[in-house]
């Protein structure tokens, strides 16, 4: 299983960054529920992400820890595509530095862009790496994000 997106629906919400409307990066990130988070870890950065999204984040959470932080984080962002690898093995590196109650937020192209992974892969990626999936945004005109948590047992 590869690591790519399709069209998501929106978690009701307003279409923020509907194809043609501006971009409200911090509203996106007030959405991702990153204000008043301490520590949130990227993984996957490449010159494709979506600049004015990952500089939203940015401001609202400080800074963005790389992959290789030791540090235990509230949030991870994995931008991910097709061509990245297993998704499972890259939802599973995500999960590993979460601390309880821990969010990651999968980002990924959405259906038509170079890179787009299908839904039904995304979700059984994540039972297989123990995440569940609880609603997607539409977070950029690129990019679509889902979050996940621990999957209870």
């Amino acid at each position: 299983m590869l690591c790519t997106s399709s069209i998501w629906n929106t978690d009701g919400g307003d279409d923020v960054n509907a194809p043609g409307s501006p971009v409200d990066g911090s509203s996106v990130a007030q959405r991702l529920g990153l204000d008043g988070v301490d520590a949130v870890m990227e993984i996957g950065f490449d010159t494709d992400v979506d600049a004015t999204l990952r500089a939203a984040v940015i401001e609202a959470v400080g800074e963005l820890l790389e992959e290789d932080s030791d540090e235990i984080v509230e949030a991870v962002l994995l931008w991910c595509r097709e061509e990245d690898g297993d998704l499972v093995d890259l939802l599973l590196d995500a999960r590993d530095p979460l601390a309880d109650g821990g969010t990651v937020w999968l980002l990924t192209p959405k259906a038509g862009r170079d890179g787009h992974i299908d839904p039904v892969t995304i979700e059984e990626s994540a039972a297989l790496a123990g995440l569940q999936s609880t609603k997607t945004l539409n977070v950029s005109p690129d990019w679509v994000a889902s979050r996940m948590v621990v999957a209870r047992r």
